[in-house]
């Protein structure tokens, strides 16, 4: 578990043990959006503004080298599925561990859909891959969420919690799942995981304030950190709302601080 513990700190905050992490996974969900298209200038305005790690499909890596900036690590996804499929929440595997290791990302991720009809491919797919990375010493990430034919509501607290608590279960290292919403109720999802969470951002909010806040109180109720996409990479200065994102969960910052600081 050493070489885990060693590529942990290459997407995570020594001194805190948070992270801000950048997904940019999009492309094979709903296609090329605005802001992954110039993939170099993206990654390095996320960088240049702190954040810990992006996460990307394989086949994006050859595109996002940076051409500047500072270091960040790099997290590979190994599940999709297309919006446009029969089944978006039917995720596959398409690439492995191995070849995470040689393309040189320091994490690999893999969505679930706790609840969607082939739940029990996804299941087994994870409990492989968590084999895996523990023979390899590689950090795993898991996307957790509940989504379904039963699933009414799927920020609800106590299916939020459950999807959590599956992704330690089969071996996770990190859980990412969606905010509930309130201090209180996310913070029994984060005690119910036991394994670090970081909260997803869900679609483009409206304001820079309400994503703040929403970082802010998942900090409050014990999350470790985020993994925001399109409110960061859609943003009309990356840069800046990356340093937003950082100075609340590396620094400390309030929101009323980070907002005064970066996007005044």
């Amino acid at each position: 578990m050493f070489g885990k513990s060693v590529r942990l700190e290459r997407i995570m905050d020594r001194n805190t043990g948070n992270c801000v992490i950048v997904p940019m996974d999009h492309g094979i969900s709903i296609g090329p959006v605005p802001g992954l298209i110039d993939m170099k200038k993206t990654v390095d305005d996320v960088a240049n503004g702190g954040a810990t790690a992006v996460l990307m499909h394989k086949g994006l890596i050859r595109y996002s080298h940076r051409s500047s900036g500072n270091d960040i690590g790099l997290i590979m996804h190994l599940s999709a599925s297309t919006d446009i499929g029969v089944s978006s929440n039917s995720k596959v595997l398409v690439t492995s561990v191995e070849e995470a290791i040689k393309s040189g990302a320091d994490a690999v991720s893999v969505h679930l859909n706790v609840g969607a009809e082939t739940e029990g491919e996804m299941l087994s797919d994870i409990g492989r891959v968590s084999k895996e990375c523990a023979e390899w010493g590689m950090p795993f990430l898991v996307m957790a969420y509940a989504r379904g034919p039963k699933i009414q509501n799927s920020y609800d607290p106590q299916a939020v919690a459950h999807a959590a608590r599956v992704a330690t279960e089969l071996g996770a290292d990190i859980v990412k799942c969606s905010y509930t919403g309130d201090i209180d109720s996310f913070r029994d999802v984060v005690k119910g995981a036991l394994a670090p969470v970081v909260i997803a951002g869900g679609p483009k909010m409206k304001s820079d304030s309400d994503i703040l806040h929403m970082v802010y109180d998942s900090i409050q109720a014990g999350g470790h950190g985020v993994s925001i996409g399109r409110n960061v990479f859609q943003h009309n200065n990356i840069e800046k709302m990356t340093r937003a994102i950082s100075d609340i969960v590396l620094e400390g910052y309030t929101v009323e601080e980070s907002m005064k600081k970066n996007l005044s």
